[in-house]
């Protein structure tokens, strides 16, 4: 792996996916900055919001696959329903256990409020992506795919 001439450092479809990821991740910041006029510094590495570095992470891979290997490769295949999947996730599933964390602080916190005796630990909400999030964050990793490969 590291022997060979260049090694791990000389995959371009590795380059490209973390390149992607690194710039979604320093867009979220960004964006937050815009929008909140606050810096959150959770943002660099925290799930949720815009754009999905999920799915810029696994659009990048899909698409330097389907340069570097032809679109009508087996891996290209594999890629493309690997992107697929992870971006159904993150706009279904964990944007839906986003909406039930929000829905359980609040419970909390009306209980606390009241007297109940329970201690305010809030769950995460931000944890999953809006469609719009995802299709943004897939053409982010597409755009750097092909202006890399």
């Amino acid at each position: 792996m590291f022997g060979q001439t260049g090694g791990i450092f000389a995959n371009r479809v590795l380059i490209v996916a973390v390149l992607s990821w690194a710039i979604a991740q320093a867009l979220k910041v960004v964006f937050t900055l815009i929008v909140t006029h606050e810096f959150d510094a959770e943002r660099i590495f925290g799930l949720g919001g815009m754009p999905s570095s999920h799915a810029a992470f696994v659009c990048s891979i899909a698409t330097a696959v389907g340069i570097a290997l032809g679109f009508h490769s087996v891996e290209f295949a594999i890629a493309f329903g690997f992107a697929m999947v992870v971006m159904t996730d993150a706009a279904g599933v964990r944007r839906a256990a986003g909406k039930q964390a929000k829905m359980l602080n609040e419970i909390v916190r009306d209980m606390v409020a009241s007297g109940s005796g329970l201690t305010n630990e809030n769950l995460k909400e931000l944890l999953g992506h809006t469609p719009f999030e995802v299709i943004v964050g897939a053409l982010l990793g597409v755009l750097i795919a092909v202006l890399i490969m």
